[in-house]
Formats: C-alpha cells, sequence, structure tokens
C-alpha cells in the first residue's frame, strides 16, 4: 500500500530480486510487534506477503492490505488473506489485535488518514507497530533527483512522493489521534544496493512516467554520476543512505 493517489508502479519479480533487503532488514519489527497465538494482525503495505507469512508463522492471523494489485497476487499465492486497498480508506472497525506496517508509510502523503484509518481499525488496547522512512531518509538520493529535474526543465516539475517525519512529528500525530506512543526512534541503516539504477527503476518511475524512453535514461543517467560521488566506494559499492522511523504505540 502506497498513497491513495499512487503514481509508481510496483513489479514483484523486479522488486524481489533488487530488494529482498526490504523484508530481511524488517525482522526486528517482527520482534516489536511480538505476534501471539490467535490474534489477528493487519499488516498495511503488505507487499508480496514475506513478513506476513513471518508473523502468521509465530501463531496470529493476518489480514494483508496493499495498493498494488501485483504485490496482492502473490500474497494470496503465499496463502495470505489479502486485500487490494488504501491504508487511507481502511473498512475495518475495531477488529484487529494490532496493526504492522513496514517500508509503506512513507509513501501515505495524507499521514493524519493514514492513522485514523489504522487507530478505527484497532481494539482498544491494540497496538500499532511501523517501520518506515524517517526525517532525512534518503537525503542523497532525493537530492540528486531534484537536481537533475532542476538542471533539465523539459522534465517538468519534481513531485516529491515521500513523507520522512520527525519521531517529534509523527509521535505527535500518534497522539492526537488517540495512540500512547511507547517507543519512537530514528535510526542510521545505511542499505547496500546492487545499483542505484535499479532502485531508481523500482522507486522512481512514478516521478519519471511521463518522461520519454530518452528522457528517462538521461534522468538515471544523471542521477547515478551524482550520486556516485555520495553514496558510492569502490570498498562497498552503493550504500543507500535510508534512516528509519521505528515505533510502537498504543490505542488508548
Amino acid at each position: 500500500m502506497k498513497k491513495i493517489n499512487e503514481t509508481n508502479n510496483w513489479n514483484p519479480n523486479t522488486y524481489n530480486k533488487h530488494t529482498a533487503f526490504v523484508s530481511q532488514l524488517a525482522l526486528p519489527v517482527v520482534n516489536l510487534l511480538d505476534p501471539k497465538e490467535g490474534e489477528k494482525i493487519l499488516d498495511v503495505g503488505c507487499g508480496e506477503g514475506t513478513l506476513a507469512v513471518e508473523i502468521e508463522r509465530r501463531g496470529a492471523k493476518v489480514i494483508g492490505v496493499d495498493m498494488s494489485a501485483e504485490m496482492i497476487e502473490q500474497c494470496k499465492a503465499k496463502g495470505i488473506e489479502s486485500y487490494v486497498g488504501s491504508v487511507t480508506d481502511l473498512p475495518y472497525n475495531e477488529e484487529f489485535n494490532s496493526v504492522f506496517s513496514n517500508a509503506t508509510l512513507h509513501w501515505v502523503k495524507d499521514a493524519r488518514a493514514a492513522v485514523q484509518n489504522i487507530a478505527k481499525s484497532l481494539k482498544i488496547g491494540g497496538r500499532f507497530v511501523c517501520e518506515f522512512g524517517g526525517e532525512g531518509n534518503a537525503y542523497h538520493l532525493v537530492s540528486a533527483m531534484e537536481e537533475v529535474f532542476d538542471k533539465n526543465p523539459e522534465f517538468g516539475k519534481f513531485d516529491n512522493p515521500w513523507y520522512f517525519p520527525s519521531v517529534k512529528e509523527y509521535t505527535t500525530l500518534l497522539e492526537a489521534e488517540g495512540f500512547s506512543v511507547e517507543y519512537m526512534e530514528i535510526t542510521p541503516r545505511p542499505t547496500p544496493m546492487d545499483d542505484v539504477s535499479y532502485w531508481l527503476d523500482i522507486f522512481a518511475n512514478g516521478m519519471t512516467k511521463n518522461l520519454t524512453s530518452e528522457q528517462s535514461r538521461v534522468f538515471k543517467a544523471e542521477c547515478r554520476e551524482i550520486l556516485k560521488e555520495t553514496i558510492y566506494s569502490e570498498e562497498e559499492g552503493w550504500m543507500l543512505d535510508y534512516k528509519r522511523l521505528r515505533g510502537r504505540a498504543v490505542k488508548i
């Protein structure tokens, strides 16, 4: 699940090939969720279901929701009950012991609507556990894309699709919508990538959808050249400048 007016396209096979780290690095978030036998858990932005399978392995019943029909198809193939839908328009009312979300909520620009829907879906005393991009996340990546758009006015206006809040901002939002925040922090998480061009293909295709094939090629080449100076080294290769906001809150 991304934002309700989703523009990015998601190819599950490409996503899994180049970004397996998204799920692999999220197991500590599943541990923070601490799913219990018999609990009913909503996985917001379930993707192709890797983490939902892990949560069900620990005894909970998971329902997954994601904006991508292609991702939901793969999630269902893993045996997870899942539906195409948006976090800003959930149909649930006090049904879940927990709402879980990994690497999704930074795509939702209407953060208040998302939190309101999450709160509505939870039972009183239910917990919300999440991890997504926080303040300063992908700073070099976003700066490079902005620079290339500025340099090439024929590309149009750079439309940043992401929401990267601070700890204070997101804590304040959660508290205003009826949550007690138990834990919230932002942690730098440099993340290896086989090539930044693949990252741009997967995560920036919504920004380049109106470009010609040649303009898209120029966009990627110029971004790559800029980023070689900031997130690439001979020793480590490409290292994404991620900062992740991780939190746990309880509906009161």
